[in-house]
């Protein structure tokens, strides 16, 4: 209780400030649900409002809109958003190993791309995904005609998968594999291993809003390092925080449990190793550029350090 009336200081208002998550909560949203119910950002002088998404994208373009003012989300996505003009930045990426797979039977033979020959993969359009669809199947000698791809409403993709009108589905390990082992326990055929590099989750927020609010995004990055530090120590210490704060949401604990310890396997790269939680590298930064700019989603000449920024960490 001192250490937080220390980072509280005198009793001075707190600062609000909206966080836009990617979608309902799971596991890689738990030290952002912690920290607001143990009273973690409170000490540190901050009331935050955490908001439910509708997927990375749209996050996007509500924090780019200033409708929010700040996104977790999967970074990865910057480079389209700024392509298109988005005025946004990475302040801390919680997740830079890529964590993008297809989902398979955990007892299929399946390994690799090249074995989705002949098979009907689901994936929804908005997903991450999307622009790595060619890339990936060309890796395993593959194209649109030699493996199916299905775009369904996110609503059914599930569905799809469960009820096996498909052999595959394209999402993030970590969401994904735990959700799917009660009616499909599955694998990964990992896009990493098809040369593909895809930043994941983290915190993006508008330029000027970086410039004007400094002091208080440092704040939040803090805490969240401080959250994801006892989350490793205790994962379900997040698991209780999520139940806590959407308690009408119908979570199952055991899944929420496995994401959040799944997602901490992505936590950090060669590039990251012995780096605080969320520091970034231009090295995994420019690995995702090239991937995709060879996808044609960014065009060459592009800078990684248009995209993302540690100033605001020790």
């Amino acid at each position: 209780m001192v250490i937080a009336a220390a980072l509280a200081g005198p009793a001075a208002a707190q600062e609000k400030m909206s966080v836009r998550l990617d979608f309902a909560p799971w596991g890689v949203h738990a030290a952002m649900h912690l920290a607001n119910q143990n009273g973690m950002f409170k000490a540190a002088g901050l009331e935050v409002d955490v908001q439910d998404g509708r997927g990375s994208g749209n996050t996007i373009q509500l924090v780019n809109a200033g409708q929010a003012d700040v996104g977790q989300v999967q970074v990865g996505l910057l480079g389209a958003a700024r392509a298109q003009g988005a005025a946004l930045k990475t302040i801390a990426t919680i997740m830079p190993k890529t964590d993008l797979c297809v989902l398979v039977d955990k007892a299929s033979p399946m390994t690799k791309a090249a074995d989705l020959k002949g098979k009907t993969v689901v994936v929804f359009a908005a997903s991450p995904w999307a622009p790595l669809i060619d890339p990936y199947l060309k890796a395993g000698g593959l194209n649109r005609e030699t493996a199916k791809i299905d775009f369904v409403d996110p609503a059914a993709l599930w569905g799809t998968y469960i009820a096996k009108r498909a052999d595959g589905l394209m999402s993030t390990a970590s969401s994904a594999v735990p959700v799917a082992e009660a009616s499909r326990p599955s694998k990964c055929l990992w896009a990493s291993e098809a040369g593909l590099n895809f930043m994941s989750y983290g915190l993006v927020v508008k330029e000027d809003t970086i410039a004007k609010r400094g002091p208080a995004l440092k704040k939040l990055i803090e805490t969240q390092q401080r959250a994801w530090e006892q989350i490793r120590k205790d994962p379900e210490l997040g698991v209780k925080a999520m139940l806590a704060a959407r308690p009408d949401a119908r979570l199952d604990p055991a899944v929420q449990k496995s994401q959040i310890v799944m997602s901490l396997d992505f936590f950090e790269t060669p590039a990251t190793k012995g780096k605080p939680i969320g520091w970034q590298a231009a090295a995994d930064w420019e690995a995702t550029l090239k991937t995709l700019e060879a996808a044609g989603v960014v065009k060459p000449g592009w800078k990684a350090d248009d995209y993302f920024t540690n100033a605001l960490m020790d």
